[in-house]
């Protein structure tokens, strides 16, 4: 059986004007980087504000687990079905961190006949955006540091600076960190660290834009420390926002590649979904939808954090009004979730299946309470068996969803035929009337009770006395308008990632809140969720490699 690597590799790529003629695209429309992928210039949705939008479709999961479930495979094999079915079709994923694939995950394409290439670049640097991004949030750490050795004018407490350094890689040693050490000439020692770049307020900033003029003034908003007087400290203050949004230029521009079926796919945009809002661009997903009759766009981890911060935040900031949700399952997870080891996945076991599905059947009703129709699809693997298939489409059939059993991971588009036409049926005869689930004007505990007891199924929020000064000084400088991004385990409902299933009678503790103004939310972290990962005891990077030749072997 060929790997992910070798079957992109084989691939029959078009060059990419190619594919950009066949979204209307002219040569004065895109900048190419080498003969495989290029950026969309910005002056092109100006071209195309007018075009009728075309249908936006969601792809969401159940809770991940160590068995896989195959999210973003499923997503290019959805668009590359809706192809073969002579829909105008565009696909919009998050690019890659380089954290992840050089630590457990390994490479984040899709996978099998369900790939976007290269698969390569897009992997590895692509077309420089997170470099871009690394750049500019530490243009900004240089410069709080700078202003407080220079003088501290604006008496900026160098005990309560909140905005960390960045690097796009899980580096477990940059958590905590002490900087300025040395002497006079290398500033004030102090406190400091590390976040991974798809964690940074940049990135969710560059991902809920709507312009470049709309980008450079959410950076000057954002808050970057508290005075000696307990007062909030901008961006804005430092006067470096016009020198970020420069770095961003080009990283704002969304990019352009395609399908192992030459299907046209924009990949802009990365953020993670437990720790920030894991959705890509909202500029890339409005101009899919201007530029295609069907927009298929995935959000992060389970239904429980991407696809809620995907409503809650995305949409509501995009203006976007999704009209179909296809949750991804797979029958070994859902085993997992029914208590069974990962060891033992591939032996049938309807049993395990009974208690697991309850975990589909609250993201299902959850994606419901949104008001948009879901669909399922079941994400084929070879160990299925027919009866353990049967019964997900039965339990489907008895709550009044439709479900396709989905296999574009071996046979590319024509695997997913029958799910690409549940969707367009979906499309064409269901009702979407889709709005947030809370209002938020709301309170800060109002929201995060919202979405713990309605979305997670908590009985009830616990906050740390850290947590309550920080909810109380959001409110006192009328920071708290804002919707809400939750950090939390992506392995549960629950902010325990040891509760499987469907778990009940739990509580959810928020440890820490705090506001990414810029970006235009409040991030609650709940349980140990680390926004700098490590790297594993065994690091994929270790089976990585690239010949003589050139040829890259061990990404995926």
């Amino acid at each position: 059986m060929k790997s992910d690597i070798q079957i992109a590799q084989e691939a029959k790529m078009e060059p990419i004007k190619n594919v950009a003629e066949k979204l209307g695209l002219c040569e004065d429309d895109i900048e190419y980087y080498g003969k495989y992928k290029c950026k969309i210039s910005l002056d092109v949705y100006d071209k195309v504000r007018n075009n009728k939008d075309g249908k936006l479709v969601l792809v969401t999961a159940i809770n991940p687990t160590p068995a896989g479930e195959g999210k973003s495979t499923v997503t290019v094999g959805l668009g590359q079905a809706l192809n073969r079915l002579g829909r105008k079709a565009v696909i919009a994923l998050r690019e890659p961190s380089l954290g992840p694939v050089f630590g457990i995950k390994g490479g984040a394409a899709g996978g099998g006949y369900a790939q976007v290439v290269p698969m390569e670049d897009i992997n590895l640097h692509f077309t420089g955006d997170m470099h871009a991004i690394t750049s500019a949030n530490n243009l900004l750490s240089a410069a709080i540091d700078n202003h407080i050795h220079q003088g501290n004018v604006l008496r900026i407490d160098s005990r309560r600076i909140v905005f960390k350094r960045v690097i796009d890689m899980n580096d477990r040693a940059l958590r905590h960190i002490v900087v300025g050490m040395g002497g006079k000439v290398n500033g004030f020692v102090r406190e400091d660290g590390f976040n991974i770049t798809v964690a940074s307020e940049i990135m969710a900033i560059l991902c809920l834009a709507s312009d470049l003029e709309d980008l450079k003034e959410r950076m000057g908003n954002i808050v970057v420390a508290y005075n000696l007087d307990g007062n909030p400290v901008y961006a804005k203050e430092l006067e470096v926002q016009g020198a970020m949004a420069l770095l961003m230029k080009d990283a704002i521009k969304p990019n352009l590649v395609q399908t192992l079926e030459n299907t046209p796919a924009l990949i802009h945009g990365g953020p993670f979904a437990n720790i920030a809002h894991g959705c890509n661009s909202i500029m890339a997903t409005k101009l899919a939808l201007k530029l295609g009759d069907v927009v298929v766009t995935e959000a992060g981890f389970g239904a429980d954090l991407g696809a809620e911060k995907f409503f809650d935040i995305k949409c509501r900031y995009g203006n976007l009004e999704p009209e179909c949700v296809v949750i991804v399952a797979t029958i070994r997870a859902l085993k997992h979730h029914g208590g069974i080891a990962k060891t033992e996945l591939n032996i049938p076991n309807v049993e395990a299946l009974k208690s697991g599905i309850a975990n589909l059947e609250k993201q299902i009703e959850n994606i419901k309470k949104f008001k948009i129709t879901p669909v399922v699809a079941i994400n084929k693997f070879v160990t299925d068996s027919s009866e353990e298939v049967e019964f997900i489409k039965d339990f489907c059939d008895k709550i009044g969803v439709k479900v396709a059993l989905c296999d574009v991971w071996a046979k590319g588009g024509e695997g997913g035929i029958d799910l690409a036409n549940i969707v367009l049926d979906t499309l064409h005869n269901s009702e979407s009337n889709f709005e947030p689930i809370y209002d938020k004007e709301k309170s800060i505990r109002d929201k995060i009770f919202t979405i713990a007891n309605e979305i997670y199924g908590a009985d009830k929020v616990n906050y740390t006395p850290t947590a309550k000064k920080q909810i109380d000084e959001l409110e006192k400088f009328k920071l708290d308008k804002l919707p809400i991004c939750m950090a939390k385990t992506q392995y549960s409902l629950s902010d325990n990632p040891s509760l499987l299933a469907r778990p009940e009678g739990f509580d959810i503790t928020v440890k820490e809140v705090r506001v990414s103004n810029g970006a235009g939310f409040i991030v609650v972290q709940t349980g140990d969720i680390m926004t700098m990962p490590g790297l594993p005891k065994v690091p994929a990077a270790n089976k990585m490699d690239v010949l003589k030749s050139g040829e890259i072997i061990g990404l995926f």
